[in-house]
């Protein structure tokens, strides 16, 4: 199954329907034990937003949470406790969370440059992970995590929600597995947003610890583009910088030096050509993908905000003659869902995770973002982000040589775990 065999509004029917269900089993059976024991590691925004979600869904059973900054355990416990759930068991170390018999899941959402440290001790458990993106800093972390997984019998997946975003999820039925548009020529994306939100220790407002913007908030949308266009990326340049936000902040002394805009253009090995823009000095959210081919184009767009309690707007427009999306229409899930965290996308990337993990236990397969996947992003984003310290087109093939590998191998590398 892939992510865009049903439509956002099947998909969220579906979902609504079994969140009933799960309810009213949750309430009248006594065999809630069986559902698979989750730990989340990381109970920061990210963190809490899939404590939230996991409620919400109700497969499985929160057995503990381990973070290492007592704020975020604390707003965990609070969170919890509003939800109607008892104090979740606090972990004294990461080794204990894998080592914890009654755990069968573990969500890694701690910081971005933190994640192959995580990653390392839970390979020492058969325990199914499913990791944050972006899965690394580095792009060498990376390529080890993906060795290092390669014979993993474990399911291993990552994080990578904006796909299920419903315009997203429409957009790519549209082209795909309906073929509204033809043949795909041309792809572009873009982001218009405010600056980053505070984390714990700052750690977002730094390229050392987030891997740079394109990297810590743009492996989404690489992740989409490549998806889109079914191929190797072959170049990429891009140019950007810090021109707006914090430009006089520091944190124990070290400023800021994360880019808050860049245009990145990507050419891939069959000729279709993509681009992406980002702004994170704007006053309100707003992203599009517009994807064009032989009989017209298709634009997937959403508005958002963080300024007011409001939802989010996803939206579908199909320029083809005799369409009946040929004007934008709304395509927003549930209340229910969209508010559960990024659009309702958290909620079906969770859920996809563990579809993905009961398919895989009956011999099935199902969709979630596999770690090839999230290393091809991660290949554009660092691209990228080596184009703009380079100001010069970064030829994939020699930059993965410069790294150590080549598209070659990571053809013929498939791990178990995908």
């Amino acid at each position: 199954m892939r992510f865009y065999d049903e439509s956002s509004a099947a998909r969220a029917k579906r979902a609504c329907a079994k969140l009933s269900e799960e309810r009213f089993q949750k309430s009248t059976l006594e065999t809630a034990d069986s559902r698979p024991g989750l730990a989340v590691v990381g109970v920061g925004m990210m963190g809490r937003e899939h404590l939230g979600v996991a409620h919400l869904l109700g497969r499985t059973v929160l057995r503990g949470i381990f973070d290492q900054s007592a704020q975020s355990l604390e707003a965990a416990d609070e969170l919890v406790a509003t939800l109607g759930g008892e104090a979740p068991h606090h972990y004294s170390n990461l080794e204990d969370v894998f080592a914890d018999p009654t755990v069968d899941v573990v969500i890694v959402s701690t910081p971005n440059y933190t994640h192959w440290d995580v990653v390392r001790v839970a390979l020492k458990s058969e325990k199914a992970l499913l990791v944050e993106k972006p899965m690394a800093t580095r792009l060498e972390d990376a390529l080890a995590m993906v060795k290092a997984v390669s014979n993993r019998k474990a399911l291993f997946r990552l994080g990578m929600q904006y796909r299920f975003k419903a315009q997203y999820v429409d957009v790519f039925r549209e082209v795909k597995a309906l073929a509204s548009l033809g043949a795909v020529k041309t792809i572009s994306m873009s982001e218009y947003r405010p600056p980053f939100l505070k984390k714990v220790e700052q750690w977002n407002k730094f390229s050392r610890y987030s891997g740079g913007t394109l990297v810590e908030k743009c492996c989404h949308y690489f992740d989409l583009i490549n998806q889109m266009a079914e191929a190797e990326p072959i170049s990429v340049y891009a140019s950007g910088g810090q021109a707006v936000n914090f430009l006089d902040f520091e944190y124990e002394g070290s400023p800021s030096d994360i880019d808050d805009h860049a245009f990145v253009v990507i050419n891939y090995s069959n000729d279709i050509r993509a681009s992406f823009t980002l702004n994170m000095f704007s006053e309100e959210l707003y992203e599009e993908m517009v994807v064009v081919g032989e009989k017209g184009r298709a634009v997937a767009s959403e508005r958002s905000t963080f300024k007011r309690n409001e939802p989010s707007t996803g939206a579908l427009q199909v320029e083809v003659s005799g369409h009946s999306h040929y004007h934008s229409q709304d395509v927003s899930y549930p209340d229910i869902i969209e508010q559960s965290g990024h659009s309702g996308a958290t909620f079906f990337a969770q859920e996809s995770f563990l579809n993905t993990l009961e398919s895989r236990n009956a011999g099935q397969s199902a969709d979630s973002a596999t770690v090839m996947q999230g290393l091809w992003a991660m290949i554009v984003a660092s691209a990228a982000q080596a184009s703009i310290q380079r100001k010069a087109v970064v030829d994939i093939e020699q930059f993965l040589f410069e790294h150590g590998c080549s598209s070659l191998a990571l053809a013929e590398f498939t791990p178990t775990t995908e």
